[in-house]
């Protein structure tokens, strides 16, 4: 019943596209109908994951929901910087990655309860965020003082970009080798959908969450200037959750069918390619519109650091539970306090 429910809510998708470019209603309302849409995407994107997932292996399955799920990140990402909004940028960035970390894998740990996870895959993607923590200190150290958007942060930007992209294609790499080497493909009949199949729905529900996900965004400004909330806070939090709810709905659903170990996947191979894939190819992309600098704030470095470090030790003996999921999810309650103290940088 509910499955059928959800599958019949993605025509709501379509209908927004129209509404929105057709009707033209005020933002309010593209607002409410864009967070609408999204849930039923969102499952779409963790079913699919989940059917390629029986072909795959958890570790893969993980890897194809990170990517598709984040395009729709990068595409907000870059509207962002065509219009010179920097620190939204940087803030749905980092919010990104830390939202993965503390917020998705908190609630599929809560969803998910008691389960077994693939340690070694876990710290290969904390040490990853962890490794973008500390390289990102190079522009974002001299940012601290004086104009963040300066030409001498750009050029400190590019390698360090490069660096986090050729660090992510050599483990992901490697990553998925291992996966695919500790695979072993089931002796009963596979009833799931085909690889192609699955990767077919991924793809096109990535598209329209994407056109979803943009007229959402761009109705948050109205609700921004309402609700007096600061732009750094509502794109640390509000658009990082926005670009993220494939990864939301998918890690949560696929969690509560008791596949805690490709929950697990979902959210931290997420928050590894936001973090070296993402960050320097937007940074990189950048360079065609408006060059960028990966100038992070002192509370953004705070965030990731706790967010790796506090991760680190709940999965140290890879294994789950839903104690350690509420605990991550209190420790993200108290990262959008800090983002909404720090207020914006000017």
């Amino acid at each position: 019943m509910v499955r059928r429910f959800l599958f019949g809510s993605v025509a709501l998708a379509p209908v927004v596209v129209l509404v929105h470019y057709v009707i033209h209603p005020s933002e309010t309302v593209d607002f409410a109908l864009a967070a609408a849409a999204l849930i039923p995407l969102a499952w779409l994107i963790g079913e699919a994951t989940e059917h390629a997932a029986e072909h795959t292996g958890a570790g893969i399955g993980g890897f194809l929901n990170a990517t598709f799920g984040n395009a729709p990140e990068l595409i907000i990402a870059l509207f962002a910087v065509n219009s010179m909004q920097f620190e939204v940028v940087r803030g749905s960035l980092t919010g990104s990655v830390v939202g993965n970390l503390l917020l998705v894998l908190g609630f599929s740990l809560l969803f998910g309860g008691r389960g077994e996870i693939d340690r070694e895959s876990s710290f290969l993607a904390l040490g990853l965020v962890g490794v973008t923590a500390l390289v990102l200190l190079i522009p974002s150290i001299p940012g601290w003082d004086g104009n963040p958007e300066r030409d001498s942060l750009v050029n400190l930007s590019i390698p360090v970009s490069v660096v986090l992209l050729i660090a992510y294609l050599g483990l992901t790499w490697y990553s998925l080798r291992r996966h695919a080497a500790l695979h072993i493909a089931s002796d009963q009949e596979i009833t799931a959908w085909s690889l192609r199949a699955a990767l077919v729905v991924l793809g096109l529900a990535t598209v329209v969450t994407a056109l979803v996900a943009e007229i959402l965004v761009g109705s948050i400004d109205k609700f921004a200037a309402d609700s007096g909330l600061s732009e750094f806070f509502l794109a640390a939090v509000v658009i990082a959750i926005v670009g993220n709810a494939a990864e939301h709905g998918g890690a949560v659903v696929v969690a509560a069918r008791g596949k805690i170990k490709l929950a697990a996947e979902i959210a931290l191979a997420s928050s590894a390619q936001v973090a070296v894939f993402l960050i320097p190819a937007v940074a990189l992309l950048a360079l065609l519109i408006e060059p960028l600098a990966l100038a992070l704030r002192e509370v953004e470095i705070a965030a990731l650091a706790v967010s790796v470090v506090i991760t680190s030790i709940l999965l140290a003996d890879g294994r789950s539970s839903r104690l350690k999921g509420v605990i991550l999810i209190a420790v993200y309650v108290g990262v959008a306090a800090a983002f909404f103290a720090a207020g914006d940088r000017y």
